[in-house]
């Protein structure tokens, strides 16, 4: 199944089993929900194409008591909305569960209206919130229902890419997926297959995270042999880039941060497309983090 096929299934089920749970949703992802808003009309909620009102409408059923799944594409949520989501939510102390659908390029043929690759680092100014970023269809269940179980105010990204393992769900810690004597190699969310891809063959430490804040800050320093760290993230290139200088503040290190670039990619193409453009497929990855301990500076690094 999908991730964004699961996402529907649990949140779904969550307002199916649990009378506390809300689900807000604008249009998007509609034809999952029809069934079950009949089923609770007081708490599955259609509001339409109207992002501002969708966030909202959330946040004034996180005053009454209820647990929001507010969702539709995170362009729409977190781009066009986030004045209310910093309001809302942030400046009224109620939380709540943000679910972005697309991440930076699933939508391709919609253009630029559709690609939201700020979004984790526009979220990431609000204090506290916690943000996942699943790498497979089984990984959104267990962020969504760890989520909507928990406190405070939780961004799930459910895009398209995937990785072939799953890992558990675990918030603010790092799954070492392989260790090494070089670099240290950070993989956040679904870019895992293609980070293993591209250190093949290198005797790298490569970390695994699912949810990227809390950040591990910790494990990166217990693990860390070499000052060479490598960030690959599927959004902004260096949004990460903070957490990791404050985790080694006081060790000498070297940062290549990798991710999607500044540059606008005008053609739509495919998800691939947009991906292979950034140097974030295998090959890409590997080019730079050839460069990158040849002492090289690699092209598309923040």
């Amino acid at each position: 199944m999908d991730a964004r096929r699961q996402f529907a299934r649990t949140a779904v089920d969550l307002v199916d089993s649990d009378d506390s749970v809300a689900l807000v949703y604008a249009e998007i992802s509609g034809q999952f929900f029809g069934t079950a808003e009949l089923r609770h009309p007081e708490r599955v909620i259609n509001v339409g194409i109207r992002e501002q009102l969708l966030v909202n409408v959330g946040a004034g059923l996180a005053l009454t008591g209820l647990r929001p799944i507010v969702h539709t594409f995170g362009s729409f949520l977190v781009e066009r909305a986030f004045e209310q989501i910093k309001l809302g939510f942030g400046h009224q102390d109620v939380g709540g569960v943000l679910v972005g659908a697309g991440g930076s390029f699933d939508v391709a043929g919609g253009g630029r209206t559709h690609q939201s690759p700020g979004d984790v680092a526009l979220l990431d100014t609000l204090p506290g919130i916690r943000i996942h970023a699943p790498g497979n269809a089984v990984e959104v269940d267990a962020a969504l229902r760890s989520a909507v179980a928990g406190a405070g105010l939780h961004y799930v990204r459910v895009v398209g890419q995937a990785n072939t393992a799953t890992y558990a769900h675990a918030p603010g810690r790092f799954h070492v997926v392989r260790r090494g004597a070089d670099a240290t190699v950070i993989a956040c969310g679904p870019v895992l297959d293609d980070v293993l891809a591209a250190t093949a063959g290198r005797d790298v430490t490569v970390l695994y995270a699912n949810t990227v804040r809390p950040f591990d800050g910790r494990g990166l320093r217990q693990v860390l042999r070499t000052p060479d760290v490598v960030l690959v993230e599927p959004w902004l290139a260096g949004t990460s880039a903070r957490v990791v200088s404050e985790a080694l503040r006081d060790v000498p290190h070297r940062l290549l941060a990798l991710g999607v670039g500044r540059e606008e990619q005008r053609r739509y193409g495919t998800a691939a497309d947009h991906i292979r453009a950034h140097g974030l497929d295998a090959a890409g990855i590997r080019r730079s983090l050839d460069r990158f301990l040849s002492g090289r500076v690699p092209e598309n690094a923040a």
